[in-house]
């Protein structure tokens, strides 16, 4: 045995080609040959150095002693380095009452079976037939601690150690070939295989051990999923007339309310109330009522509180846009050529680029404004269409129209009321001048000729004709007050359409031509005075494009009697001229409400608006 590196002391690590001193070579080679194994290493020089000669070795004897392989300094010696392809050369092994050679590092190094879950016995097999049980452990013992030897009467044994990495050693005497004493006997000799073997004994043991394992990670995960649960509420009391009178207390407190509320829910789901304890069950229910109110004010105020950050916020947002407005001003004007002329190149190259920088922030700046705009918008009204800037400026105004046509409408309610009771007072005139001139009896015709009945005559009729101018007037004023009506319906009906067809063209001037001209003191004004809407919209058409659509329109309305709606008739004019949008279509049919009508049509999900042709109808009326 040359070395822990090679021996059984070592066989976890990959074996080395320790060479084992002899007492003479010519001895050693004659062995080999009797055992039909190829000499090697037998070249005249010394196998090993005199520093790696074991001190115990005699080489008078021509034997190693037998040695534990464990014995402490041989791991310290460090093996010498193999070239990485070369063959494995293992070494003689001494033992006491035998002798391993080692096979041909020529031939192939012999197979084992896939190693088993937990394996500490390996199958012995190849042995001579004269190896006894304290052979074999004298061989193996040097691998570790032996538990137990099967041996068999066919030449091959079971050996079970104490630990699995011994079996790694003991595979390592794979292929030696065994020679009892210095017999050559073939009883005495062969050759041995170790491999692994599968017994019941290790795989209970593995299993144990993997189920222990498996009961350890399992507490682990417990424990630190414990670790992470939310702390147990506390314990609910008991009811009792003394916890009730508690808790009615606790409800009445503000920062006790949330634990009350537990207890008193915990106490009617479990059955507490009953008629004796129904009245204190009321007034705790009654006290936990009380709450509601207090509870909406703090809402309330809350919803203030953010109403006043958002308006904070957006004044803010309104303070950085002017500012920046200022200074796209400032690039504006450095770059007119009275300034830009005095600059040198380079410097009007950093303006330039500090021009482009700052529109940029602007542009995102206020786009980051329009989109709170449009969160107020959807928040106001549920319509889609309602997306568009300036909106609030526009919904102003049609409140402004709303409260005309109200007051419109009060006033006209009133005058017709008047006018009914002028009409009342004229028939009650006419029913007294019918009396007057008929005679009821001739004491009241003498009177009559006394005083006069054409003086009361003249009377009746002068005040019937006052009481006819009165009318007059009134109707006069009913029908200025209807048309002024009629104005403002017609404008809050301009205002609706011109709200749905401005949904993308207004972001798109705002951004672009307003800027600029807010920049040199001009802002155009967005909207249409009074005379020119009334103008648009009693246009009717204004250009040959629009003349072609109010036909096509009309043709595809007259053959759909039921309508359609504006989705269907864009689609199908969009097959014939693709720059059509359906917000120009709506424009031209609501600014012709003789022509066309829009209906309401269907039931719960199916409800939809479609166009009607009514030309046909306001021509027979008219």
């Amino acid at each position: 045995m040359a070395s822990a590196a090679d021996g059984p002391g070592n066989l976890g690590a990959e074996p080395s080609p320790l060479s084992v001193p002899v007492a003479g070579h010519g001895a050693w080679a004659t062995a080999m040959n009797n055992l039909g194994i190829m000499t090697v290493g037998i070249s005249g020089q010394q196998l090993v150095s005199d520093s790696l000669c074991i001190p115990r070795f005699d080489p008078g004897l021509g034997l190693i002693a037998p040695m534990n392989p464990m014995m402490a300094g041989i791991n310290l010696v460090p093996p010498p380095p193999i070239p990485p392809d070369g063959p494995v050369i293992k070494e003689i092994i001494h033992c006491k009452s035998c002798t391993l050679f080692p096979q041909n590092p020529n031939l192939p190094p012999p197979s084992t079976r896939e190693r088993p879950p937990g394996c500490k016995t390996v199958f012995v097999g190849g042995l001579p037939e004269n190896a006894t049980e304290d052979i074999i452990r004298e061989v193996f013992d040097q691998c570790g601690e032996i538990t137990a030897i099967r041996k068999s009467k066919k030449n091959f044994c079971h050996i079970r150690f104490s630990e699995e990495f011994m079996i790694d050693k003991a595979i390592y005497l794979s292929g030696y070939r065994m020679r009892i004493g210095s017999s050559t006997e073939k009883k005495d000799s062969g050759k041995i295989h170790v491999d692994f073997a599968q017994a019941r004994d290790d795989l209970y043991e593995w299993e144990c051990k993997q189920r222990l394992l498996a009961r350890e990670e399992r507490h682990r995960r417990k424990v630190h999923e414990e670790r992470l649960l939310p702390p147990s509420p506390p314990p609910i009391v008991h009811y009792s007339e003394h916890e009730a009178t508690q808790l009615a207390e606790k409800l009445k407190d503000d920062n006790k309310f949330s634990e009350a509320t537990a207890v008193l829910f915990t106490w009617i789901d479990r059955g507490e109330v009953n008629r004796r304890s129904a009245n204190h069950f009321y007034s705790m229910i009654q006290s936990a009522n009380s709450h509601v109110r207090r509870l909406m004010s703090e809402k309330a105020l809350h919803e203030e509180e953010m109403e006043r950050a958002k308006e904070i916020f957006k004044n803010a947002l309104m303070a950085i846009l002017t500012q920046f407005e200022q200074i796209t001003a400032i690039f504006t004007a450095a770059t007119r050529q009275k300034a830009w002329d005095h600059f040198s190149k380079a410097q009007r190259k950093n303006i330039d680029i500090w021009r482009k920088q700052c529109e940029e922030l602007r542009n995102a700046h206020s786009e980051e404004i329009m989109g709170i705009r449009r969160e107020e918008e959807m928040e106001m009204s549920d319509d889609d269409s309602d997306d568009i800037p300036n909106k609030r400026m526009r919904t102003e105004e049609n409140g402004v129209c709303d409260q005309t046509q109200a007051s419109l409408k009060e006033e006209n309610d009133s005058l017709r009321w008047q006018l009914d009771a002028y009409r009342n007072e004229v028939e009650l005139l006419k029913k007294e001048q019918s009396r007057v001139s008929r005679p009821d009896d001739d004491h009241a015709h003498a009177q009559a000729h006394a005083h006069g009945p054409e003086a009361q005559i003249q009377l009746l009729q002068q005040s019937m004709h006052n009481m006819q101018q009165q009318l007059l007037s009134l109707q006069e004023k009913l029908s200025s007050k209807e048309t002024e009506l009629e104005q403002a319906r017609e404008e809050h009906r301009y205002l609706e359409m011109e709200l749905l067809s401005s949904k993308g063209e207004a972001v798109e001037g705002t951004n672009g031509e307003l800027h600029e001209k807010s920049v040199n003191g001009s802002v155009p004004s967005l909207y249409l005075s009074r005379d020119r809407r009334s103008e648009y919209m009693r246009g009717g058409v204004a250009t040959e494009k629009e003349a072609l659509l109010l036909g096509i329109i009309s043709t595809f309305l007259h053959v759909h009697p039921f309508g359609a709606n504006l989705e269907y008739l864009w689609s199908y004019i969009q097959r014939l001229d693709s720059k059509v949008s359906s917000g120009e279509l709506e424009r031209l049919m609501v600014r012709l409400p003789g022509m066309f009508r829009q209906e309401l049509s269907g039931v719960g999900a199916t409800l939809e608006k479609r166009w009607k042709f009514c030309g046909f109808d306001s021509l027979s009326s008219a």
